[in-house]
């Protein structure tokens, strides 16, 4: 799994537990719905401005977004 890949996944499991829309998120982040979208499908590279909005939206801290096995797991493909 790429990077994209990792932070899409992260953003799609947190905003699930939000229990938020794709829509309701990127509002609230105040980014477009469809940026948003493919952020999350990981079709777009995300800009680390908009990547902060995203995580504030979320209400968890960076550390807190990055602390998941999808970026802490040491199998990655390559070593």
């Amino acid at each position: 799994m790429n990077i994209k890949e990792r932070i899409g996944a992260r953003i799609k499991e947190l905003r699930l537990q939000l229990e938020l829309t794709q829509e309701a998120l990127a509002f609230k982040a105040e980014v477009d719905k469809t940026y948003f979208n493919e952020v999350e499908n990981a079709k777009r590279n995300i800009a680390v401005i908009n990547l902060e909005k995203i995580i504030l939206a979320l209400d968890v801290s960076v550390q807190d977004f990055f602390d998941s096995e999808l970026f802490t797991s040491k199998k990655r493909g390559k070593k």
